[in-house]
């Protein structure tokens, strides 16, 4: 199966009349979106109320968008943000740069970014790498860790393509191995439990890297982190700090639904794009690590975050001291008025609460996942156990290919997609701009297909 960017855009059920101006361009349903969002601006926001927390977004009105979970929406705060960073940047770009990155300490907004961060992860902002997404996260991780020939990573076969392919260019870097095992055959009978003891039982003694991902996005099956992280902290007890095994995290789908500290899963390495559920702006990412396990990372790309390096460069000797996570977040100009504004995003979702927004992503797809459960001619793929399954909802229409199913739905103008996988299935994703009559008008169509 192509995994061509091509595919993968209309596997996940964005096909290529959509990539026209023609919906974008709907004049009705601009002016709409604008008029909502007029009206928001000009009345206070209550982070409390659910209509109020909808109007923060420009999503076009006359769409259910049931796929929160791809590329999100910003709400007004974090427009406004890249909005007035921009502004700056068109006015005085040198200033605006070099005040805000390069001068004192106090100023350095990407400090801030890392602040917000650690503040949400539960950590520190040390503990912080900025990145575009979760791909670069992953990618920056694994080619960094050095790796011995004769070492292996550990991984599942539910992980998504750019996990596996990081796992795959770094093994070949390093001349290390790596090997693949199912969690469970049956997701929707999915066992926590039955699954970590499959991670125990598949460790070798020149296993060094074990990455799994918290919430798998073909299935929706949300993967008890911190029982894996026990798992691992006791196979480690008899291991050398250079045999120790290391835990990756593909977090991305966890990281904005569910109420859990990052930096108390007990993982080493967590990577996280912040333009999914955390609503942060477009080429947005972290890698949370903990502090005693970047020196494991090598550097891929030089950084403009860390001092130490340039020092270095300007005295011309080797760095001081182990690998920090500053050096890890990659140089060259980013598109900065993007990666500041995450602060403003992260600010939104504190607002709201991460209980709530857990409980609300919760309650709208646990809703989908009983209405799907309900009917004979579907198969629900997705855990009904909330403590087991996230923001993500997966099944199969019998008689229908996922990509049809799709269309149907985009017919109804509502936004679903299909999982980019070698066995696909329909996707739904409701998060905290949706509203239980969207959930209903889905369903209905859905049974409308026996």
């Amino acid at each position: 199966m192509s995994l061509s960017r091509r595919n993968m855009l209309v596997g996940s059920g964005i096909a290529a009349s959509a990539l026209t101006l023609g919906p974008i361009g709907n004049a009705a349903a601009q002016t709409a979106a604008q008029t909502a969002a007029q009206t928001a601006a000009s009345q206070p926001f209550s982070p409390h109320d659910w209509k109020s927390i909808r109007a923060q977004f420009l999503l076009r009105p006359d769409y259910a968008h049931l796929s929160n979970f791809f590329f999100a929406s910003n709400p007004t705060p974090v427009r406004e943000a890249i909005a007035k960073y921009r502004k700056a940047f068109d006015e005085n770009p040198y200033n605006a740069l070099d005040d805000n990155m390069f001068e004192r300490d106090q100023d350095m907004l990407w400090r801030k970014v890392c602040a917000a961060a650690a503040e949400y992860t539960g950590g520190q902002p040390n503990e912080i790498a900025l990145t575009s997404s979760t791909t670069m996260g992953l990618a920056l991780i694994y080619n960094g860790l050095r790796l011995k020939p004769g070492q292996e990573i550990l991984t599942t076969t539910h992980e998504f393509y750019p996990h596996h392919e990081s796992i795959r260019l770094a093994c070949d870097k390093w001349g290390a191995s790596w090997r693949k095992i199912p969690l469970y055959e049956s997701s929707l009978n999915f066992s926590a439990d039955k699954a970590v003891e499959r991670i125990r039982a598949a460790v070798r003694p020149n296993t060094r890297v074990l990455g799994v991902t918290w919430v798998h996005s073909n299935t929706g099956v949300r993967l008890p982190i911190s029982k894996v992280a026990a798992v691992v902290k006791d196979l480690n007890r008899n291991r050398s700090e250079a045999d120790r095994i290391l835990l990756v995290v593909d977090g991305v789908h966890g990281f904005g639904v569910a109420d859990e500290d990052v930096a108390k899963m007990g993982c080493d390495f967590f990577a996280a794009g912040t333009h999914k559920w955390i609503l942060g702006p477009h080429g947005t990412g972290i890698i949370w690590g903990r502090a005693e396990s970047w020196k494991h990372v090598q550097p891929t790309i030089p950084s403009l975050m860390a001092p130490e390096t340039e020092d270095a460069w300007r005295e011309e000797r080797p760095p001081h001291g182990p690998t920090e996570a500053a050096w890890i977040s990659p140089g060259g100009f980013f598109a900065y008025e993007h990666q500041w504004a995450v602060i403003e995003a992260f600010r939104f979702v504190r607002q709201i609460g991460r209980k709530r927004i857990q409980d609300r992503i919760l309650e709208l797809n646990g809703q989908i996942k009983e209405g799907l459960a309900r009917m004979k001619h579907v198969t629900l793929h997705t855990p009904l156990d909330p403590t087991v399954s996230a923001g993500i909802v997966t099944f199969d229409v019998q008689g229908y290919k996922p990509k049809d199913v799709v269309q149907i739905l985009r017919d109804k103008k509502i936004v679903a997609s299909a999982t980019p996988y070698a066995v696909p299935h329909v996707r739904l994703s409701a998060g905290i701009v949706n509203f239980p009559q969207e959930i209903d008008k889905t369903l209905k169509v859905i049974r409308s297909l026996a």
